[in-house]
């Protein structure tokens, strides 16, 4: 059975590498003969700061779906067309917006020297922040800040792609169209078991075996078969859990 993993929110917290405690559970996990795959929003290159090295050459989706990554090399990859670029960069100048723009490796920076995205952002200098015009292919743009953001989204509807709203960090999320977790998992094999925490997790859950949804979410909570409180010793419950599920055969799609 593959076990499908996000990342940040998930089994990872404030930007803090996986800790050992749920490495060794994963490890166990493979041990046990299921495969372990992490999904996440992040690209390939920023998931492996908060992945133990031991992880690095396992199947990794990144960008929401856009990229996949197995025994290290990027597989796959859903990039923007060129007429979506160009009508994307069109919006950018028009509303003043700052972003972050990544290719399947690079990126392009244009935001504050205090946004907390930068928390995040190739941390461990794996890849280089490279002119807009420079990037071979796009396939996720972060709009950071911009002049009348309501008329941008309106103007980014009327393209064919898929845009999220991330609220807290007010950020507007654009992916090409068909870009979703579970539409990455399709060009894998096999069920699986998932484990996420926001509205990015749904089409992943909606395709799973059995779903966890960890601490709430509550678009999410409506296909999640279970959830995981983010009180106490949650770490520790995220184990207990993993151990149960181990044995795949006690789940049974509903």
């Amino acid at each position: 059975m593959n076990f499908v993993f996000d990342l940040d929110g998930t089994i990872c917290f404030k930007g803090v590498p996986v800790s050992s405690r749920i490495n060794d559970a994963l490890k166990d996990l493979e041990a046990a003969g299921h495969s372990i795959i992490f999904a996440s929003a992040r690209p390939i290159r920023d998931m492996l700061p908060v992945l133990h090295e031991y992880f690095h050459h396992h199947t990794l989706i990144g960008g929401n779906g856009a990229l996949i990554s197995e025994e290290g090399n990027i597989t796959f990859a859903r990039s923007f067309s060129p007429e979506q670029v160009d009508y994307i960069k069109k919006l950018i100048h028009d509303h003043h917006a700052t972003y972050l723009i990544d290719g399947e490796w690079d990126y392009s920076y244009t935001g504050s020297d205090s946004h907390p995205i930068l928390n995040n952002l190739d941390l461990e200098k794996r890849a280089s922040n490279i002119s807009l015009r420079d990037h071979a292919s796009i396939v996720k743009v972060l709009i950071l800040s911009a002049d009348n953001k309501d008329e941008l989204l309106q103007k980014l509807s009327d393209l064919d792609v898929v845009i999220h709203m991330h609220g807290q960090e007010d950020v507007i999320d654009i992916s090409p169209k068909g870009i979703h977790k579970l539409a990455a998992m399709q060009q894998l094999s096999g069920d699986y078991i998932a484990f996420g925490n926001d509205a990015n997790d749904i089409q992943l859950f909606k395709g799973a075996r059995h779903s966890v949804m960890i601490g709430h979410h509550d678009e999410l909570s409506e296909y999640a078969e279970e959830s995981i409180s983010l009180k106490g010793d949650y770490e520790g419950e995220i184990i207990r859990k993993l151990r149960e599920l181990c044995d795949y055969g006690r789940v049974e799609k509903v």
